[in-house]
């Protein structure tokens, strides 16, 4: 267990951008761990930043990708305080404010070696539908809110922390513990429909990914590399497919997460796992459709004919949605520990290290727009609200948004 954190809290140590390299590794080694430099953009499109606020500062020590959920025109979103926020996303007001599961710490904030933490907090983004807002906290705790005024409407508890957001369906809540565990709600009540257990393996990337579903099936990604669909009315298993074999010596090279976000087409899916493999997968029966020998920690974005995604060393790549083929590759934010893309207007945007947003053309992969949302890393997925407002949320809770830039 001590070997696992250990190793954990190092990888997440490069994940934040550690000031300390150079002293651990000299010059020279960490000159190649460190991010590459930004080059001036030649015509770069117009960007602007409408609006920006801070949430709170506590998602940082997390090393989790929180994101905003967003329904019509509101954004919803939490901290580690425990509190859920209604925000406007058009003009970044606060709506509403509760209060949901206290945590974060008590005491001085002059003499802090006295605060003392509380064990506590919402430890994952929130999911939203059907009139509300679901929200997981590090104790197991699963609570209900009015979306309309942010009241509570009912709470239970799940058997491990959530760090995935819900997924919220008019027949079940969907929630997902960070012991394997997968939970089917009644969304009247939350009484427990169903559980599926699928266990974790002895050592994997904190954070699990978010549920999807068609209506019929929903899917999930697990730290063994696999994708299981689950029947959403009673949680029993449609399908198992291996995205990313686990393969090595030790329990650090057979790390193989499906973590990132799973894009749901027609009547295919599209995963990739940390071992560095992403698969077409037929919803139908869940047999491959094609395999790629490139993948990473985060997730894919769905375009008409390409699926999108960032590789550990930094590349972007657009892969054919038919055959997997690559279309183009763009390795300029090579070491910036890019986020899942987000799809805003034609353009593609990624989050990285250093707190930079980057606009992408899609079509040729060339890097067109940039803004600085603040000094520190964006881990989740930016997301874009249905009139065009692309929100980002970063680790020190700070959420920015941008209207569409002109095409």
């Amino acid at each position: 267990m001590l070997r696992r954190t250990l190793i954990i809290a190092a990888l997440l140590a490069f994940a934040t951008g550690c000031s300390t390299l150079k002293g651990w590794f000299g010059d020279k080694a960490s000159k190649a761990l460190e991010p590459a430099e930004l080059t001036e953009i030649a015509t770069p499109i117009a960007v602007s930043k409408a609006w920006s606020r801070k949430l709170g500062d506590d998602n940082a020590r997390l090393g989790l990708r929180q994101r905003p959920a967003i329904e019509g025109d509101r954004l919803y979103v939490s901290n580690d305080e425990g509190r859920v926020l209604a925000i406007d996303a058009n003009t970044g007001k606060e709506i509403w404010d509760s209060e949901v599961a206290p945590g974060g710490k008590q005491g001085s904030r002059i003499f802090f070696w006295r605060r003392k933490a509380v064990d506590g907090g919402l430890s994952g983004g929130p999911g939203v539908g059907n009139g509300m807002v679901i929200a997981g906290g590090r104790n197991g705790e699963v609570v209900a809110l009015d979306a309309e005024t942010g009241a509570e409407r009912w709470r239970v508890k799940v058997t491990s922390e959530v760090l995935a957001a819900p997924l919220v369906t008019a027949d079940r809540i969907i929630v997902r513990s960070n012991d394997g565990r997968t939970f089917g709600l009644d969304p009247a009540d939350g009484t427990r429909k169903w559980v599926f257990d699928r266990g974790i393996p002895a050592l994997s990337v904190r954070g699990n990914g978010a549920p999807v579903s068609d209506g019929q099936l929903v899917y999930l990604g697990y730290d063994d590399g696999t994708v299981v669909a689950l029947r959403l009315q009673d949680g029993l298993v449609a399908w198992t497919q291996l995205v990313g074999e686990a393969e090595g010596r030790n329990d650090l090279d057979r790390m193989a997460d499906v973590d990132g976000e799973i894009a749901l087409g027609y009547s295919e899916l599209y995963a990739t796992s940390f071992v560095g493999q992403t698969m077409a997968i037929s919803t139908q029966n869940g047999r491959p459709l094609w395999n790629r020998d490139t993948g990473g920690y985060s997730g894919l974005a769905l375009l008409a004919d390409r699926v999108v995604l960032s590789d550990p060393a930094g590349t972007l790549w657009a892969l054919d949605r038919n055959s997997g083929s690559a279309l183009w590759r763009q390795d300029v934010l090579a070491r910036r520990w890019l986020t899942t893309p987000a799809i805003h207007g034609s353009y593609l945007v990624v989050g990285d290290i250093e707190g930079y947003v980057h606009w992408v053309r899609s079509n040729d992969g060339v890097i067109v727009g940039r803004d600085r949302a603040g000094k520190a890393p964006i881990r989740g997925t930016p997301q874009v609200t249905p009139t065009g407002i692309l929100v980002v949320l970063d680790s020190e809770g700070r959420l920015s948004a941008y209207p569409s830039p002109a095409q």
